[in-house]
């Protein structure tokens, strides 16, 4: 069995033919069969796979592979694949095949990579656990008892497990970075417009983003290279010059760095999280990086500011699903108002009615000014506050999440309990800014913890080179 280190190796052991994509994509059908119980696969695209692994395979011996030919990549199941399911682990859309590929899609097959399938995620993206999906729990692959964070948790679960070399999560909220921490694994979340949403199921628009999820920072950036740029499709995608990231890594340079004060004094802070955040503090400072603590008075503000904006702007998105054009008919429904009201009632899971509810109360006629144009005034304030911070350092630092992977049901019944999982990563998303999670130790109950490193707009090689240097 080949055994997986980096993207570098993997193509240099292709390229001597001590393996090969068909082999290599055989090896990955049947490590998902073999670990089925981690839920982590919706389904496998394995004659597509294999056609691509040929055609991959003659490329290689032709001298005219891409820069990620053999590297095998699973898709979170909101990304479009043309002529392949997609369903947004949501039962509302059951049984639809996309008619279109998402961009950073075509652009891996550009470069030769072997999609292998589409992942678990919680429904709509919609959660911090996986323990949304309409269709079951993903298992954390490090303990099978635990979660494996949300909502890409089949990604993160994939990468961790040995599934596949690379994933595609997208993150909100945290939905990339917080399952790497849980998983660890390695998460980014780009500058918003760094990568084009288009053929991203949106939950809330001015938020997604698509991120990888690797084993390592150094194909994180080879990766990140290829889907990021200008796309005609998106209007919201920068046309601003991709950087090559891994020439980036090279680099030998001192930061200024700071963190936040309020997040290490956090009451919720698991205290062995924040004994390795502070160990890692003192070993950036070793390495020549001057780091400071600062104040950022806004962190109670960032969860409520967070869900008021992605509620509305899901009830919104969400609104298009109603049974009629494509996905879930009730058939229940006798007339029109039945069709909408039984197949969005059957067709969407707790959670999401949840949101669509609260989005649509924040929206509504007397309480949108209180609440919504509240929201976007305080979002204006956490962005310009955390941008003010980068005029005199080049970094935030923060752990990712407050404890580690949690056990299956603590959280679930308390949804403000669970909201509050995201307590370190939206500060991001809100501000548009990039993140990244790193490895950053083991905690005495065996599960990994995750150090999130923030930088500036499309700051993303700066951000790379000092996540680099992090050892867990």
């Amino acid at each position: 069995m080949y055994q997986f280190s980096n993207i570098r190796q993997l193509q240099a052991d292709l390229k001597s033919g001590k393996t090969s994509c068909q082999s290599l994509t055989e090896q990955a059908i049947a490590s998902i069969a073999q670990k089925k119980q981690l839920n982590a696969f919706l389904e496998v695209f394995e004659n597509s796979a294999r056609e691509l692994a040929k055609k991959t395979d003659e490329k290689i011996k032709a001298g005219t592979a891409g820069k990620l030919a053999g590297v095998i990549i699973g898709l979170k199941d909101n990304i479009c694949y043309k002529g392949h399911k997609v369903s947004a682990s949501s039962k509302i859309l059951q049984g639809f095949e996309s008619l279109y590929s998402a961009t950073v899609v075509e652009k891996l097959l550009a470069e030769d990579a072997i999609i292998i399938g589409r992942l678990n995620c919680d429904e709509f993206a919609m959660g911090s656990s996986n323990e949304n999906s309409a269709y079951g729990n993903v298992l954390n692959p490090l303990d099978e008892k635990r979660v494996p964070g949300g909502s890409s948790g089949g990604s993160a679960a994939a990468v961790a497990a040995d599934l596949c070399h690379v994933t595609l999560g997208s993150d909100t909220g945290g939905s990339v970075r917080q399952p790497a921490s849980f998983t660890g694994t390695v998460g980014i979340k780009p500058t918003y417009g760094r990568v084009s949403r288009y053929g991203l199921i949106a939950y809330s628009s001015s938020l997604d983003q698509i991120g990888p999820i690797t084993k390592n920072v150094e194909d994180m950036a080879l990766v990140l290279e290829v889907i990021s740029g200008h796309d005609k499709n998106d209007n919201t995608s920068s046309s601003q010059k991709v950087e090559n990231y891994s020439e980036a890594l090279k680099e030998n340079k001192t930061y200024k760095i700071s963190y936040i004060k309020e997040c290490v004094e956090n009451e919720g802070l698991d205290p062995e999280v924040k004994a390795a955040f502070l160990k890692q503090i003192e070993t950036l400072k070793s390495q020549g990086h001057s780091v400071e603590a600062i104040s950022f008075p806004y962190l109670e503000y960032l969860v409520p500011t967070y869900y008021v904006i992605t509620t509305a702007e899901a009830s919104s998105n969400l609104s298009r699903y109603a049974g009629i054009h494509y996905g879930y008919r009730s058939p229940n429904a006798t007339d029109l108002e039945s069709t909408y009201k039984k197949s969005r009632s059957e067709g969407f899971g707790k959670e999401v009615k949840r949101r669509i509810m609260l989005g649509t109360f924040v929206l509504s006629a007397g309480y949108y000014d209180a609440y919504y144009a509240k929201g976007q005034k305080v979002r204006r304030i956490i962005h310009e506050k955390t941008r003010e911070i980068f005029k005199n350092y080049d970094f935030i630092l923060t752990p990712s999440t407050p404890g580690t992977a949690f056990e299956f049901g603590k959280n679930s019944a308390d949804p403000i309990k669970m909201y509050l999982e995201d307590i370190f990563t939206v500060q991001a998303p809100l501000a548009g800014i990039p993140a990244i999670s790193v490895p950053c130790g083991i905690h005495s109950n065996g599960m990994p913890m995750g150090l999130q490193l923030m930088t500036d707009y499309f700051e993303e090689s700066k951000l790379l080179n000092l996540a680099a240097r992090v050892k867990a």
